[in-house]
Parts: C-alpha cells; sequence; structure tokens
C-alpha cells in the first residue's frame, strides 16, 4: 500500500478549480433517472435496469444528492489535506479504532471503537473526494472524548481468529449534512496520535449512473493486527479474521494506493456517482440492478458465492462492470455474523479437506473458485484470469483500433512505463472464456522464472452490458494526472482519456450493445480458450479443478 497519491495531492492543484470544473461539465448529462428519459432510454428496457423514477420527495433530505450535478457541485466545497496521516508507526499506534459496520446507509448511525492512552481524543470526519485537488472536506468533528486503553486482542481457537474485545467509545449520528460517499474517520489523541477509520455512506435508494465498490474483504484478508491475517501469524495464519478489530498500519486497509486516486479522479470529473462495498454486494446485491455500471477500482480478490452471483446477475441484466485492478474474484469465502453485526467474520481455509463445509456442501467450501470441489474460475466473468506475482512492466497498447483509445493518442506498440504490477491477468487457454473477448493491451512480462503476457481486455455480453479488465494495479495509481491539456500532456493523460471513454459508454447504458467486442485473439498468437458463453447461470464449469496459476500465492 501506498499514500503516493495522498500526499502528491497537495502539491498538484496546477491552478485547477473546482469551479472550472462545474462549467466545463454543465452539459453533461450524467443524470439520474427519471421520467424525462430520452426517448431512446425509454424504448430500451435495458438502458436502465430497477425503477423508471426516483421515489424521492423534494423534501426528503437526500433529494440534493440524487439531482443532477450534485458531484460536481460537493466538490466545489473548499477541500483540505488536514486528513493526511504522516507515514509514522510510532504515531499509529498511539491511537487505534474500527467500526461497528463498513458501510452504512444516509442518515444511519455508526458506533467506533477506539483504544489510546492518552487522556483525551477526537475523531473527524473527511469525505474523500476531489475538492479542487486535496482529495476530502472535513464534515464533522467530535467533541474531545476520555481516552481508554481497551484490552489486548483476544483469539478464538482453532480458527486463530483475532479480535478486539473493546467496550464501544463513541457513537456518530449522521445526518443530512453527511452526504454519501467514501469517508476516513481520522482518529487524533492528545499524545500525538493518529489513524484511519474507513466507513462508506451509501443511498440504497440511488439511480446514480455509476456504483464504485470498495474491496473490504481483500483489506480484512490482509489485515494481520492482533496475531494473524488469512496470509501469516504469530502461530499460523487465521482460518477465520474478524471485522472487530482495527486495520495495522495507518488504519484505511488497502484504500490508499488502490482506491482513492480513482475517486478522486470520478469526482474530479463529475460522474454521477454513489458508493457501496462489496460486504454490501453480498448482503443486498439487488440494489445493483439499479445502475448502469460498477466500477470496481482495487484489488476484489475475496468473494462469496452470493458476491459473486449478484455481480453475474446485475451483468446479465445489462450492468456494465469495470475491474480496475487485478487479480479479482479469486478466493471463495464464506461470512458469517458475529455478537456485534451481521458479515463479521470471513472465513477461508484454503484446504478443501479442512473447510467443515467439504463433502456437505460443495459451492461453499473455501478454496480458490478455480479449484475443486466446484473449480468456477473467474475468467468466466472477468475475461481475463489471474497468472502471477510480483511483477513491474511497462503497460503495452495492444489494439488501438478499439472504442475505447479514441481520442487518447494512443497507437499499437505505445508503452505506459510501470503500469503492469504488482499482479497480472491474462487471456489463458484452458479456462472458461467468453468467445467475444477482445485484448486491449497486451503487454510482456516477466514474473520470477515465468515469461508471459499481461492483457488488459474487453467483452460485450448477450445482455449489452460490457466488461472490462485492467488485469493490473497500476491503472487506478495511474488516472490521477492533471491534464489541463489534454492526452497529449503525457502518457498518464492518455490513459485518463480511455478511462474518460470506458466510464462515459458505462453512463449512457450498456455498453457492449453500444460496442461490441470481436475477438482478436489471433492478433497476439493467442489459443483460443475453452470458450464460454457469459451468463449468471452458466458462466462456470463443471469440471474438478482448472488450471492453476503459475505461482503460488501466498
Amino acid at each position: 500500500m501506498t499514500t503516493r497519491s495522498a500526499n502528491r495531492r497537495a502539491l498538484e492543484i496546477l491552478g485547477v478549480t473546482a469551479i472550472v470544473i462545474l462549467l466545463a461539465f454543465a452539459g453533461i448529462r450524467f443524470a439520474t433517472l427519471d421520467s424525462g428519459a430520452s426517448s431512446s432510454q425509454a424504448t430500451n428496457p435495458t438502458s436502465r435496469v430497477g425503477n423508471s423514477a426516483q421515489a424521492t420527495s423534494p423534501s426528503d433530505p437526500i433529494a440534493k444528492y440524487r439531482k443532477a450535478g450534485w458531484i460536481a457541485e460537493e466538490n466545489a466545497k473548499p477541500g483540505t489535506t488536514d486528513w493526511h496521516i504522516p507515514d509514522d508507526r510510532a504515531m499509529w499506534a498511539k491511537i487505534q479504532g474500527y467500526a461497528s459496520a463498513t458501510s452504512i446507509n444516509f442518515s444511519e448511525s455508526v458506533t467506533i471503537y477506539v483504544s489510546t492512552a492518552a487522556k483525551s481524543w477526537q475523531v473527524s470526519a473527511y469525505r474523500i473526494g476531489y475538492y479542487g485537488g486535496p482529495g476530502g472536506r472535513l464534515v464533522w468533528r467530535s467533541a474531545p472524548q476520555p481516552g481508554v486503553n481497551q484490552p489486548k486482542a483476544t483469539v478464538e481457537n482453532p480458527t486463530k481468529t483475532w479480535s478486539a474485545p473493546w467496550t464501544p467509545s463513541l457513537t456518530i449520528d449522521t445526518d443530512e449534512t453527511w452526504p454519501p460517499g467514501q469517508y476516513l474517520l481520522r482518529l487524533e489523541s492528545d499524545n500525538g496520535g493518529a489513524t484511519f477509520v474507513p466507513l462508506v455512506i451509501r443511498d440504497d435508494g440511488s439511480r446514480s449512473d455509476i456504483l464504485m465498490q470498495s474491496a473490504v474483504t481483500t483489506w480484512q484478508a490482509y489485515n494481520g493486527w492482533g496475531g494473524a491475517s488469512i496470509y501469516t501469524g504469530n502461530s499460523g495464519r487465521a482460518d477465520v479474521v474478524s471485522f472487530d478489530r482495527p486495520y495495522t498500519g495507518n488504519g484505511s486497509g488497502e484504500f490508499l494506493g488502490r482506491e482513492f486516486e480513482f475517486i478522486w479522479f470520478v469526482e474530479r470529473v463529475g460522474y454521477d456517482v454513489s458508493y457501496w462495498t462489496n460486504i454490501d454486494l453480498h448482503e443486498r446485491g439487488e440494489l445493483a440492478l439499479n445502475h448502469r455500471g460498477i466500477i470496481i477500482p482495487g484489488h476484489d480478490e475475496y468473494y462469496t458465492v452470493q458476491m459473486r452471483t449478484n455481480l453475474e446477475t446485475a451483468r446479465d441484466a445489462g450492468v456494465n462492470l469495470g475491474f480496475f485492478g487485478a487479480n479479482n474474484v479469486y478466493r471463495r469465502i464464506r461470512l458469517e455474523n458475529s455478537p456485534s453485526g451481521s458479515s463479521r467474520k470471513m472465513v477461508n481455509y484454503r484446504d478443501a479437506s479442512r473447510d467443515p463445509l467439504n463433502g456437505k456442501n460443495p459451492a461453499e467450501v473455501t478454496t480458490s473458485f478455480r479449484e475443486a470441489p466446484n473449480a468456477n474460475p473467474e475468467s468466466s466473468l472477468i475475461g481475463n484470469y489471474y497468472e502471477c506475482n510480483p511483477v513491474s512492466a511497462d503497460w503495452v497498447v495492444g489494439d488501438a483500433s478499439v472504442w475505447m483509445f479514441e481520442g487518447s493518442g494512443f497507437k499499437n506498440g505505445d508503452r505506459v512505463p510501470k503500469m503492469v504490477g504488482n499482479e497480472y491477468d491474462r487471456v489463458t487457454q484452458g479456462v472458461p472464456t467468453p468467445a467475444n473477448i477482445q485484448v486491449i493491451a497486451h503487454s510482456p512480462v516477466t514474473c520470477k522464472t515465468l515469461t508471459s503476457w499481461a492483457n488488459s481486455t474487453w467483452y460485450s455480453a448477450p445482455s449489452g452490458a460490457g466488461v472490462f479488465s485492467a488485469g493490473t494495479f497500476g491503472w487506478s495509481p495511474t488516472v490521477d494526472a492533471i491534464c489541463p491539456n489534454g492526452p497529449d500532456t503525457n502518457v498518464e493523460c492518455r490513459v485518463v482519456k480511455v478511462t474518460e471513454n470506458i466510464l462515459g459508454a458505462f453512463s449512457k447504458g450498456p455498453a457492449g450493445a453500444a460496442h461490441p467486442s470481436v475477438s482478436n485473439l489471433s492478433k497476439f498468437g493467442i489459443p483460443t480458450p475453452r470458450v464460454t458463453t457469459p451468463s449468471a447461470t452458466g458462466s462456470g464449469t463443471n469440471s474438478t479443478t482448472a488450471p492453476t496459476s503459475s505461482t503460488t500465492r501466498r
């Protein structure tokens, strides 16, 4: 994880103001669906899934966050870099905390649990966006609270599940002054401590064009607070991890360096956007049908069967999907409740023989999706297939004739230095892959002893939905470039233009219908994969296993 972009935001304003953005986008209609939809939208039932109008009274406090252009208006408000926390482990250790939920609906309450040896502390809520460049706006600040040095972590065996047995510190009652969005709660103690608690405020009635999804299950998988993560631990890796504990480091999980930059970009441009987490995809996945596109900017590796089914159902109803990271939908997990709430424990045994559901419910056994006893590789949904890490390589344009390159200035063979990494995906022979998949980038890589290719891909589903996969973690950190002179400024600005083309198409409706993919694998000498027709009921494979990645992941 890196705070590269968070730190440089304060230095890269370049005279670009939020007022300019408002003027620039005044003529762009990224509006919520209403009775004034165009005739083409009204006659095309897949141009927007869900209700034909927003059931919101003008007097409803949420109404102002559903009108056209509210994101641009929000980002015209004064921003600040005060939300930043220095890269100082001693500072992080002086105060730690976690929230009772990863997301709450508009105007709901959330409880935070805080531990510090300081005499007092307070919490400040920053909504993350563009705000003229600083990337955050102070929405609320608590009164000083008495410091409590809470008990040490406890472990639940044999699953090695570490949690924080803390008493509640403060219940935060949000209201209409808290716009929906991604928040970082900044905890500050009077002895110089500071750390984050992430929180998403949803709008469950939203019909926004774009729905941004935060990959909190992956953040938790890598969280070793207390004694163990899904990967490593003091006495071995955990089989079950708990959300009832802080994140290690500065408390932000994998938000900074994986997701922040993309949010900064979408709010700078002014797209009609709302937010949720992948746990919301699990618990209320039907709401995905109310949007034109779902954007996954980061590392969304850990999925329940229900999460994947809900995402496939959205695609098969015409909802576009954009995976702007890599290694997505790779690990099969289960979510379980804890005394603090629903979906607060994440189960991932890795080895089928150790999972209590083995032999009882094969579909829920927590191996990887590509492994027995119910192999269903991610490639049938995403298009490409995870292969290896770590890697650092140039991203190479493979087919500049594809629609999303329009106006970018990219030509075949052009490179974006070091944009492929640290993990990558590719179109892979022998795994279920959409027959019409189109390669847009074909980048040579060397990963450990493996010489291979990384691919960015596009395919159109029968529903008309389009599915984009970057196949690298390097895409999201690139779109934070400021490009006052357009794509010709530098190669990062060309990537920004490609991203704008993708999200612009997503915002208009089923992008796969507007831009149908045509297989171009022969252009790159890629053998025909094992073809599948993308659909929620038939996207998987009945084989007992699928080709594994070329390197063993931790």
